[in-house]
Formats: structure tokens, C-alpha cells, sequence
């Protein structure tokens, strides 16, 4: 078995794959502050859930964007599953050639979801993660990162508006029927909403008239699917797409470590 995880601003994922099948993937709130035990106690019971012994762990791949949490987590994983985890970072294969000015400020979760749009569709692609942040990624046909935009994730935009304005509550992502509201939630959500598809449209369309009109649009992350049922413009939503990012990495790596 192999675990895999990705460590974000907001939530981290666990993966487990029974060779090629994701047979379990899990989500918790990312907590700066929690401990290796809390960590691991957390990966034992997702191991449970999956009917997944300690001891059928063969390796354990990390990527993360969160340095704090990177010892507490690594710690647990040696504690609990007596694995030293790998960590996506310089001097693992990845199978992206990254084609940017500082490869090494790179977020390792742009890596992860680069690979594994490029090998599990074969052909240049626009990745897309809605994520805390929302990047959008540029992969050419020959598996070169070539750059990429990066904006405010739709949760952040959503929580700017009720953080810093008194009278406005916190709202649900969710696009209401019409785009004039007659109440503030409903005004607050189309604003959002409709505001991001947009926002989104723009720039998958700047990026296609720059880079080419064949490019294939693939989309992941928390609140990718909201976005992806209102528009066109983007042909696929992989949710798991981090997870087969990080298992092709690892296999790339594996005979080697």
C-alpha cells in the first residue's frame, strides 16, 4: 500500500493505493498547531476506515505547501506507520520540466498536479486547482511547465467580504438562479459565484489565445465542481488528481530509494 498526502493551507488529503487503485482518500482540516500524535492518531483511524493495517504501508509521499506542519506530520508518519516519508521537493524525478524563473519557490502541489495531468491525459494542458488559491498552470506537449497565473481562491473571496465588511454575513458557496437578488445572501452569493466563473472564463480564454486553442482544461481542488458545472471552457474535473500526481511521482522515484 502506499499513502499519499498533500498538505495545504486549508485542509490536508490522505490517498491510500492498493498498486494502481485509489482505494480510500480522506480530507482534514489543516491545524498548524496540532501535534504528532494528533496527526497520527488521524492517519490510523483513515487507515481503519480503508480496512488498511499498519503494516501493509509500504511508503508514505508527501507534498506540502505548509513548512510548519512538515516535522509534526513526518514525525507521525515515522511514529505510527514506522515510515520515513518522502517529500515532493529538489532532487526527485517528477517528469515535469519546469521551465520558470525560480523552480525551486515552485509550490510542490503545482508539481504534483502538473504530472499528473500531463501523464494521466497525455497532452498539453491548462491545470487548474481551486484550492485556497486558484492557479492556473500551463503544460506543453513535451511536459514542460512553462508558467502559470494564480489568483484568490473562491473561499477567500467569499470570507473577504463577510471579514471585512460589518453587515455582511458568512455564505455557502452555492450560484443562486438569477444574478439580481433580492436579499444579501442571495446578493453576496451571485456576486461570488457568478463573479468567479467569469473571472474564470477570462483567463482560460487569455491563456488559449496565448498558448493554443487545443490546449486540454483540467480542473481539481475543494470547489473546482461548482465552477466546473456552470462553464464549458474547462473539459474535465479530476478530484483525485493530486493523489494520482503525487503515486505517478513516487513511481518514478521508487526503484531508487
Amino acid at each position: 500500500m502506499l499513502v499519499v498526502v498533500d498538505i495545504g493551507n486549508t485542509n490536508i488529503s490522505l490517498g491510500i493505493f492498493h498498486q494502481d487503485k485509489l482505494i480510500g482518500n480522506y480530507r482534514m482540516t489543516t491545524e498548524k498547531k496540532s501535534t504528532s500524535d494528533e496527526y497520527g492518531v488521524m492517519i490510523i483511524e483513515f487507515l481503519h476506515m480503508s480496512q488498511v493495517h499498519t503494516k501493509d504501508v509500504e511508503d508514505i509521499i508527501i507534498s506540502s505547501v505548509v513548512p510548519k506542519i512538515n516535522y509534526s506530520f513526518s514525525s507521525a508518519c515515522i511514529k505510527y506507520l514506522h515510515k520515513k516519508p518522502i517529500f515532493v521537493g529538489p532532487g526527485l524525478k517528477t517528469g515535469i520540466n519546469i521551465k520558470v524563473d525560480h523552480p525551486a519557490s515552485l509550490g510542490a502541489d503545482r508539481i504534483v498536479d502538473a504530472a499528473g495531468a500531463y501523464y494521466k491525459y497525455q497532452c498539453a494542458c491548462i491545470v487548474i486547482d481551486f484550492g485556497t488559491a486558484t492557479t492556473f498552470d500551463i503544460i506543453t506537449e513535451n511536459g514542460e511547465f512553462i508558467g502559470g497565473a494564480m489568483t484568490a481562491g473562491i473561499g477567500i473571496t467569499s470570507n473577504a467580504l463577510s471579514s471585512r465588511a460589518a453587515q455582511l454575513p458568512e455564505i455557502e458557496i452555492s450560484k443562486p438562479s438569477k444574478i439580481i437578488a433580492k436579499n444579501t445572501i442571495s446578493s453576496m452569493q451571485a456576486g461570488v459565484v457568478y463573479g468567479y466563473i467569469g473571472q474564470s472564463e477570462y483567463i482560460i480564454k487569455k491563456l488559449k489565445e496565448e498558448y493554443g486553442k487545443d490546449l486540454k482544461v483540467v480542473s481539481t481542488g475543494g470547489l473546482g465542481k461548482v465552477i466546473y458545472n456552470e462553464t464549458d471552457l474547462i473539459d474535465v474535473y479530476d478530484r483525485d488528481l493530486t493523489y494520482y500526481g503525487l503515486k505517478i511521482i513516487y513511481d518514478k522515484n521508487k526503484d531508487a530509494l
